[in-house]
């Protein structure tokens, strides 16, 4: 079978309204910019990274779009927040957020890694990949989908393809962690369809709509009670127009580019902490490495503990905690200042190094307050 490709949607006709724009009352307004606006000239965006990974049940981000209240009090908060789909879609709901970057899983790992790095965009032409072994009637709804974000949002989706065989996923429950996961059985068809997209309508984005497996008929009425629409496609599509571009590290990077070393804090569920991103966010070199918070309230089917990865964490009870604690972090307050009894003494990480060496070698003298010591114990004597 031969890919079909088409350019054209299907047509529709939008009559604008003839109301009249109301009248506005003008005043003259002077303006001062705050202190916060001035403050902000001096220093650089204060960037956090959210994770909350897909399948694994999590209590907060393992529904449809429970995670974005979550993303947005974050967005709030800090300057530039990196996130992926699954806390980001929300079906046929979606927020909108300028500072918020929409990054797939795996590049989120290669950028934690340090292999990529984000590019921000002013807009991508998004296309469209149906998976031909979706029913007739199931795809017509997908492309009424697509027409309507492009009418009503005004998305850059320039085009669709049906690949030219069924994608023919799979889907099951780990059974050493009960984490869900899955397959494609033909990517070779998947592959196509995205390579003939990108050489014929040079799209920078391509949304992936492929036919899952039926599931169980008690699962399937538990799911259609909460039932909002057909397609979790609307909030891709959105996401992905502006999603930022991918640049591998091997060459100059351009100016605006976002990388790992940028990152100041990253928050995610406590059991949680096994990924490959994670890991390499907590393995980073001493100076670029961000805080790491982990939200003991939001569980999930895992195990992956920090203790579990020697991680150094800063653990919190739930979001709002860890909202809180962005905000002491990105304030340039240490967060254990805001609790009673937080901060401890200052330690010194070697108590013999020299008081005259310029290097950190061990001195021969004592420390001066062993003498103090010694010169106590001889007048009590």
């Amino acid at each position: 079978m031969a890919l079909r490709l088409s350019a054209p949607f299907l047509t529709s006709r939008f009559t604008p309204s003839q109301a009249l724009a109301p009248r506005r009352r003008t005043r003259a307004r002077s303006f001062s910019p705050s202190a916060d606006a001035r403050a902000a000239c001096f220093k650089r965006p204060y960037t956090s990274v959210l994770i909350i990974p897909t399948g694994v049940g999590a209590a907060v981000g393992g529904f449809a779009g429970d995670a974005l209240p979550v993303a947005r009090a974050v967005a709030g908060v800090a300057d530039c927040v990196i996130s992926h789909p699954n806390v980001l879609n929300a079906a046929m709901l979606y927020w909108p957020m300028p500072n918020t970057l929409y990054v797939e899983g795996y590049a989120l790992d290669r950028f934690a890694e340090g292999s990529w790095a984000l590019q921000p965009v002013h807009q991508n032409k998004v296309g469209l990949v149906l998976d031909s072994g979706i029913e007739e009637d199931l795809r017509l709804r997908h492309l009424q989908i697509a027409d309507a974000t492009r009418a009503s949002l005004g998305l850059p989706v320039v085009e669709y393809i049906v690949t030219d065989a069924p994608l023919e996923i799979k889907t099951w429950f780990d059974p050493r962690c009960g984490k869900s996961t899955g397959s494609v059985g033909n990517s070779d068809s998947l592959l196509r369809a995205v390579d003939a997209l990108v050489k014929h309508s040079d799209v920078n984005a391509v949304a992936v709509v492929a036919r899952f497996p039926d599931d169980d008929p008690e699962d399937s009425d538990c799911y259609r009670e909460g039932k909002i629409g057909h397609t979790f496609l609307p909030c891709v599509l959105a996401g992905l127009s502006n999603a930022p571009q991918y640049v591998m590290r091997s060459g100059t990077l351009d100016h605006g580019c976002i990388v790992a070393g940028d990152v100041d804090s990253v928050i995610l569920p406590k059991d949680s902490c096994g990924g490959d991103g994670t890991l390499a966010f907590a393995r980073a070199a001493r100076k670029d490495k961000p805080l790491i918070i982990t939200v003991q309230e939001n569980e999930t089917v895992l195990d992956d503990t920090p203790d579990k990865f020697g991680i150094e964490v800063l653990n919190v009870r739930n979001y709002w905690e860890a909202i809180g604690v962005i905000a002491a972090h990105k304030a340039g307050v240490n967060p254990h200042a805001l609790r009673r009894r937080g901060i401890d003494h200052l330690k010194s990480p070697q108590r013999s190094y020299s008081a005259y060496s310029a290097s950190p070698k061990p001195s021969a003298r004592p420390p001066v307050h062993d003498k103090v010591q010694r010169q106590q114990l001889v007048r009590q004597i």
